[in-house]
């Protein structure tokens, strides 16, 4: 676990006539993985950056990396509230209670919760919609894959990777009725050699398209050494795979990040949910590999700006659940309740979803 401070100025800025002192406005971020893990921590850490480089010397933020997600996780909350952070951004989902307990000790600090759905007074919670941008690199795995087989390596089965799963296989199958997902879930948000494993286990299996939803570029690395294809997982990932990498999603906190500190430093904030896609740009597909074909780059890009216009969502029926029962009929789109507790696998996707 490593502690960093980052100090645009003093603890206080004297400024004006007598030295009058104005205190800075104090953010602490929390991280569950190391911010050098080039995917979903340090895309956290550049919308940190963001703030820095917004407010200069009138904002301090603090950042702990690599917590655990439960006990040591509220430790370090609490040890950040001690410490004067005015609002504290907890930026995974096992956050989620450990937030809320420190949240009712520390009524005057404004909490930050990302991905998850309990908020207090406060408390908001914020999160993107990955789904929209597996839609969009599910269309092109399922153009890409020769073996017709795509593997996706799989953190937790919690809704938001369920439904990811979900959108990337919807996608491939309207493209490529034969495609096939093969799921590995290594249990873990951050653990190179678990995610390497499960790439290589994934490939024996036939996969030539790797999709994933965890944090280090350990299976664009397997990819990259195996000859096969990938995406970039949260952050764009390109320099480790040059040739496997096809696009990516990229996670762009900075904008949300700026505005909610701004909010703490007017009076405004207030407790919010945010779940924000590609429209507000919360949500972004890296660019795209020369080795897609252009006829398929124009399809992902047309998928992309016809889901940010809002006349494509990713879950419109016919869809039936894994089970074969009716889930959505035709020209019917799922509602966000629905989607924030989604714990079914759609029809075609391979496998038990695990409890």
């Amino acid at each position: 676990m490593k502690f960093t401070t980052t100090l645009a100025a003093a603890a206080a800025l004297a400024l004006g006539l007598g030295g009058s002192a104005i205190a800075q406005t104090k953010a602490g971020f929390i991280y569950v993985g190391p911010v050098g893990d080039l995917g979903w921590s340090y895309e956290h850490d550049q919308g940190r950056q963001a703030v820095v480089e917004a407010f200069g010397d009138a904002v301090e933020t603090t950042y702990v990396e690599s917590v655990p997600e439960g006990a040591d996780a509220e430790r370090v909350m609490t040890q950040m509230a001690l410490g004067g952070a005015d609002i504290i951004f907890t930026t995974s989902f096992g956050y989620m209670d450990p937030t809320l307990n420190v949240a009712a000790k520390f009524p005057n600090v404004k909490f930050e919760h990302a991905t998850g759905y309990k908020r207090a007074d406060n408390v908001s919670t914020y999160s993107a919609r990955f789904y929209e941008g597996r839609h969009v690199i599910g269309l092109i795995a399922g153009r890409m894959t020769e073996s017709n087989t795509v593997g996706y390596i799989a953190s937790f089965p919690i809704p938001e990777v369920v439904r990811g799963i979900n959108a990337a296989y919807l996608a491939a199958k309207s493209v490529n009725p034969d495609v096939q997902f093969k799921v590995v879930w290594v249990y873990t948000w951050f653990d190179p050699g678990k995610e390497a494993d499960a790439a290589n286990a994934l490939i024996e299996q036939g996969a030539d398209v790797i999709m994933q939803h965890t944090d280090s570029p350990a299976a664009m690395t397997i990819a990259e050494e195996k000859g096969i294809m990938a995406f970039g997982q949260a952050s764009d990932m390109m320099q480790f795979g040059p040739t496997a990498r096809l696009s990516s999603i990229i996670d762009n906190w900075g904008p949300y990040y700026v505005d909610r500190v701004q909010a703490v430093m007017d009076g405004t904030w207030a407790s919010v949910d945010t779940w924000d896609g590609i429209a507000p740009g919360m949500v972004e597909i890296g660019e795209f590999s020369d080795r897609i074909p252009a006829d398929v780059q124009a399809e992902a890009q047309a998928a992309a700006d016809a889901i940010a216009a809002g006349t494509l969502h990713p879950f419109t029926g016919p869809i039936n659940k894994q089970d074969g029962s009716v889930w959505l009929a035709a020209g019917e789109t799922a509602d966000d309740g629905t989607l924030a507790g989604m714990n079914f696998y759609v029809e075609g996707v391979e496998g038990e979803l695990p409890n």
